[in-house]
């Protein structure tokens, strides 16, 4: 297994399935069944979850909320989808801690690298909802700030697809899917893995990012044991 202990970023959006907005249950169940897999094979394993399925803090400036209060209702989505999960990951048997960058008792403890560890090591899934707990930075942002807190061995982004392509694989075919980058080419190559803020972090932290198909069943576990199903990026 190349990858001990990694951070799990996923999208709010993932979580609807096939519905127009909302969660999925049979989508959710589905995740924590593929979680399960994976930390039943000693992987440690935790978790950041956008909103984007409930809410976008850039929505607020369209609809006449201020991009501040914006923010706060999408770190607020974070935590229903996370609550949301670690019901599904307790309906297969994990044992769950669900933490955040907005303290939100008695549900959401406040979190620290030195707290998710603790309880990666005693055994439990750990959920890191709220983002950095400021407006202005985004679930990527967050996943790479509690990845290099945790010391994780890399972030895990489940996406729609199977790695990162020179195009939309889905409205362009003859796009071509890269195994490996380095930061410097992601970035010349103006690909959108994740934001700029979320890529210098794990650049400079040396952080490596691995993009692989979440919403095939079993997709994890085989990622795991196989990067080369998904795309890497790190600093070559």
């Amino acid at each position: 297994m190349k990858y001990k202990r990694i951070l799990l970023k996923l999208s709010g959006e993932a979580l609807m399935g096939k519905r127009q907005y909302g969660i999925d249950a049979m989508q959710l169940m589905a995740y924590a069944e593929d979680i399960k897999a994976a930390v039943d094979t000693g992987v440690q394993i935790a978790i950041v979850i956008g909103g984007g399925n409930i809410h976008r803090g850039v929505q607020g400036v369209s609809e006449g909320i201020g991009r501040v209060q914006g923010d706060y209702m999408g770190m607020l989505a974070t935590v229903i989808n996370s609550l949301a999960l670690q019901g599904a990951l307790q309906n297969v048997g994990m044992k769950c801690r669900l933490t955040g960058g907005l303290a939100i008792e008695p549900i959401v403890e406040e979190t620290s690298g030195e707290r998710v560890v603790e309880y990666l090591d005693a055994g439990y899934v750990v959920l890191i909802s709220g983002g950095t707990g400021n407006p202005f930075f985004t679930t990527d942002s967050a996943s790479a700030l509690r990845a290099i807190e945790m010391k994780a061995d890399a972030i895990l982004k489940g996406t729609r697809v199977d790695g990162i392509y020179s195009a939309d694989p889905e409205k362009y075919p003859e796009a071509i899917k890269y195994q490996t980058l380095t930061f410097a080419e992601a970035y010349e190559k103006q690909l959108k893995i994740m934001d700029l803020t979320a890529f210098t972090l794990c650049k400079e932290n040396n952080m490596p990012i691995l993009v692989f198909d979440m919403n095939t069943p079993g997709n994890l576990l085989k990622v795991l044991n196989d990067p080369a199903i998904g795309t890497i990026v790190d600093n070559g």
